[in-house]
């Protein structure tokens, strides 16, 4: 794979993954500029705390004019070529690329001047960190799982490579990778694509994550999500697929009606520590995965689905993390979807329509 950088017309970088030549071999450079007039970059986003909570709240109202489902001709992940509209990915074709997302939730911005209102009780800060959006191919028809397993391979390791270099940033709390797929789940674009949020704050799901790690790591000395997978191994009864450096099970207490966690045999804090071993069979896992999530529900072509990686923060709470990935969807029959009502998003108590085991079953049930 060959890495290189630029600048898009407004200042945000860009990053093309080769893995094809002529550019993976060094014979042929990416030259290709962006030509477009557009405004200098910068996020107006701020950070609200919520005093009842304890969490962060991004305030991104600029985000309300993000482009939102353009017809494909129109699709600024696609590459540019002849006789159409610049993009925001200048060359003509690409193999995997990542860029500094337009509109971005979380990125610098101008100061901000105080607590609301003046009040101390509501402190807010700069939504400082960065958004980046990971275009998978060029192919705007394409779902992850008719990408070749090289393909994937090539995907992980700009999550990898991003992961490292955004977790130096001195702001950087933890660094999100995750795949929004179907309009269900909200995607503005239906171009194959993921993104990766920089947070300068730890997110309220993590930090309940450190909590009980922490707890069970003095109980026990030993790391809460290894104890979880040698669990799931041990019973059996949940494990949809197993190789020799990852296994993919369904959790026990499954929130949602299709869920599924890909975790590593070995304790790694994130995907950039995974060897070259790890990230060869997890190309194959994930694909599979996704693979049999698409097939979940006879009649239905593209399953909606969340992929998000769950990696270690950074800081003092790194040693509590460990590296999973939650697959997870909302569709809970072939014509209905589950909403998330009075229980789930009021209260935070879930209420399962289905069990984990038959969760398992099925998923195992889709083996090629």
């Amino acid at each position: 794979m060959r890495r290189t950088a630029t600048r898009l017309a407004d200042g945000r970088e860009l990053f093309y993954f080769d893995d094809t030549e002529p550019y993976v071999g060094g014979g042929a450079v990416r030259e290709r500029h962006d030509t477009r007039r557009l405004p200098s970059a910068g996020a107006a986003s701020e950070l609200r705390f919520d005093p009842l909570t304890g969490e962060w709240v991004v305030s991104a109202s600029h985000r309300m004019d993000r482009t939102f489902l353009p017809d494909p001709a129109d699709c600024p992940l696609c590459p540019t070529r002849p006789g159409r509209a610049a993009t925001e990915i200048p060359a003509d074709d690409y193999d995997v690329v990542v860029f500094e997302n337009r509109f971005p939730a979380l990125g610098p911005g101008g100061a901000v001047a105080g607590p609301v209102d003046g009040d101390p009780l509501w402190p807010r800060r700069p939504a400082t960190g960065r958004c980046e959006v990971v275009a998978f191919t060029a192919d705007h028809d394409a779902r992850f799982v008719d990408l070749s397993v090289a393909r994937a391979r090539t995907v992980f390791d700009a999550l990898a490579d991003r992961t490292a270099e955004l977790s130096a940033a001195p702001d950087v709390r933890q660094v999100f990778c995750f795949e929004n797929r179907g309009a269900e789940i909200g995607v503005t674009l239906q171009h194959p694509h993921g993104q990766i949020y920089a947070y300068p704050f730890l997110p309220a799901r993590s930090q309940v994550l450190v909590q009980r790690a922490r707890a069970h790591h003095a109980a026990t000395g030993r790391l809460l999500q290894r104890d979880v997978l040698e669990a799931e191994r041990r019973a059996g009864t949940r494990i949809v697929w197993s190789g020799r450096r990852w296994t993919a099970y369904v959790p026990a207490a499954a929130r949602w009606p299709i869920e599924v966690h890909l975790a590593p045999h070995r304790d790694v804090p994130d995907l950039a520590a995974l060897d070259d071993a790890e990230r060869d069979e997890l190309a194959v896992a994930y694909r599979e995965l996704l693979r049999r999530v698409d097939l979940f529900f006879d009649g239905v072509d593209r399953v909606p689905y969340i992929a998000a990686w769950h990696q270690a923060p950074v800081g003092d709470e790194r040693p509590y993390g460990r590296l999973f990935c939650q697959i997870f969807s909302l569709r809970r029959a072939a014509d209905k979807l589950k909403y998330l009502a009075g229980s789930e998003s009021a209260m935070g108590v879930w209420i399962s329509d289905t069990s984990a085991e038959r969760i398992a079953a099925r998923l195992r049930e889709l083996a090629g």
